[in-house]
C-alpha cells in the first residue's frame, strides 16, 4: 500500500489567512495548565487545523507569534521546505522536543488543509479503510494510591482498557486490587523521562512486585538501569518504548530490543518522519501504538484516525479528552471508537 508520505507529498495547497485559538478542558474551571493552541489554516473557502500542546508559556507565545504562511505552494513537500526556513522559536524552547510538538502542528493543519482543497480525505488518498480503534484510559492512582480508582471506572464504563502509572508506593494490596479489574491493557513506569529515582532499592522492589502480578500486560518504559533489564529480560516481547520514539533510528537505540512502540504523531513532530516509522514498523514486525499528549480539539482526533488507519486494535492511549476529567461523565463513547467522518484529516 503507498506510504503516508508518498500518499501526499505531492497535494498542491494554499494559505490565504490564518489564525491561533485558545482552547481548555472542559470542568467546573478554566485549566490553563492544560491548555493547547489550533492553527487553523484558511484558503480557497476551505480551513485545515492542527494542534499544539505543551507548557502554557509556549502556549501563549505561539498565539501572540506572526509566521510567513500565506502563499501558494504546488505541493505539500513544498509547503514544508518552506517551513525548515521559518524560526518557529523567538526564544529556545524549555525542551527540544517542544520542537517537534510545534513542527506537528503546522504540518497537520496543512495536510489537513491540502485534503480539504483537494477534495478527498487521507483513508482515500491511502487506499486504506480506518477501523475502530481500541484505546485506553491512562492516569495514575495518586498519592497515596487510590486503590477503587480503576474498578469505579471500569464499572462505569466497561468497553475501556487501562494505561496505568505504576509507582513504588503501589503495596501488594494494591496492585492485587487493581489486576482482579479487567481491561488493564498497560503499566507504565514512566522510566524514560529522566526523573530522578530517589530510592532505588523501592523502585526495583516495585519492579519484582509489578511483573508478578501482571502476567498479560504491556510494559511501558522499563528504568534503563541494570538491574531493570534483567528483571525484564524474561518479558522482552512485552516491553514497549514510549517517550524515546521520535525517529526510525531512535527504536534501535533502545536497551532491551524494541518490539513494540508508541509512535506519537506530534512527538515525532514531521510527516515524512512519521511515514518513515510506518513502514519501518510494518516491515520489520514491530508493534505499535500510539498515545495523546493532551490534545483537546482536532489533534486529538487526528491521532485517532491514524490509529484507525495503522494500529487499530492496539492498547491505543487516545481515549476521548473528557475520559482525563477526575470524573469523568456517563455515556463517553465506548471503546472500540468508530472512525467517524469528521475525526481528523478528512473531506467536508
Amino acid at each position: 500500500m503507498t506510504g503516508l508520505w508518498t500518499a501526499v507529498k505531492d497535494l498542491p495547497i494554499v494559505i490565504e489567512s490564518y489564525s491561533f485559538e485558545a482552547l481548555v478542558p472542559n470542568g467546573p474551571v478554566d485549566l490553563e495548565d492544560y491548555s493547547t493552541t489550533e492553527l487553523r489554516l484558511r484558503g480557497r473557502g476551505e480551513e485545515g487545523a492542527g494542534e499544539q500542546v505543551g507548557m502554557v508559556g509556549a502556549q501563549k507565545e505561539l498565539r501572540e507569534s506572526r509566521y510567513p504562511l500565506v502563499g501558494e505552494w504546488a505541493t505539500l513537500a513544498d509547503f514544508v521546505a518552506h517551513l525548515d526556513t521559518i524560526d518557529m522559536w523567538p526564544e529556545p524552547p524549555e525542551y527540544e522536543l517542544m520542537r517537534n510538538w510545534r513542527r506537528w502542528t503546522f504540518e497537520s493543519a496543512a495536510l489537513d488543509l491540502a485534503l480539504r482543497q483537494a477534495g478527498t480525505s487521507l483513508p482515500d488518498v491511502l487506499g486504506r479503510v480506518p477501523r475502530p480503534v481500541t484505546f485506553v484510559n491512562s492516569f495514575g492512582l495518586g498519592d497515596p494510591p487510590d486503590i477503587g480508582k480503576v474498578a469505579a471506572r471500569r464499572a462505569m464504563h466497561p468497553t475501556v482498557g487501562f494505561k496505568l502509572d505504576v509507582a513504588p508506593s503501589w503495596t501488594q494490596e494494591i496492585m492485587d486490587a487493581v489486576a482482579a479489574v479487567d481491561g488493564v491493557a498497560t503499566i507504565d513506569f514512566k522510566g524514560r523521562y529522566g526523573l530522578e529515582v530517589a530510592d532505588e532499592a523501592a523502585l526495583i522492589a516495585m519492579y519484582r512486585r509489578t511483573v508478578a502480578t501482571f502476567p498479560d500486560v504491556m510494559f511501558e518504559d522499563p528504568h534503563d538501569l541494570p538491574a531493570v533489564r534483567e528483571l525484564m529480560a524474561p518479558f522482552a516481547d512485552r516491553v514497549s518504548y514510549d517517550a524515546p520514539i521520535t525517529t526510525v533510528e531512535s527504536i534501535a537505540a533502545t536497551d532491551i530490543r524494541a518490539r513494540i512502540v508508541n509512535i506519537k504523531p506530534c512527538r515525532v513532530g514531521r510527516l515524512d518522519e512519521l511515514s518513515r516509522l510506518y513502514e519501518h514498523c510494518a516491515s520489520a514486525g514491530i508493534r505499535m501504538y500510539n498515545g495523546g499528549m493532551g490534545e483537546l480539539g482536532v489533534g486529538r482526533g487526528q491521532a485517532q484516525l491514524l490509529a484507525g488507519l495503522f494500529h487499530p486494535d492496539a492498547p491505543n492511549d487516545i481515549a476521548p479528552s473528557d475520559y482525563n476529567l477526575d470524573d469523568p461523565p456517563t455515556g463517553l463513547p465506548p471503546s472500540p471508537l468508530d472512525p467517524a467522518p469528521d475525526r481528523g484529516f478528512r473531506r467536508r
